[in-house]
């Protein structure tokens, strides 16, 4: 009977089977990440608001804007597959 290589990494907060030197640079760009302009972006959604019966839209330019859930996860109309 085979076992899992993820066995038991699981349990230690490492779902990706990462060495232990990895899982730590991995937790330090994350932070890196999360400290930077990706916090700026979520402070403003937080002002933004979201709501239960909309979704915050981000447009190419950088501008949000607040639309129905339907639109915005159908893609306007377009769909979410992209056609070969």
């Amino acid at each position: 009977m085979r076992t899992s290589p993820l066995k038991g990494l699981i349990r230690k907060g490492n779902s990706q089977g990462l060495n232990p030197q990895a899982l730590k640079d991995k937790r330090k760009r994350d932070v890196e990440y999360m400290k930077g302009p990706y916090k700026a972006k979520k402070a403003e959604n937080q002002r933004i608001g979201q709501r239960s019966d909309s979704d915050i839209h981000h447009r190419p330019d950088g501008s949000t804007v607040r639309v129905s859930t339907k639109a915005n996860r159908g893609n306007f109309g377009k769909g979410t597959k992209t056609k070969s």
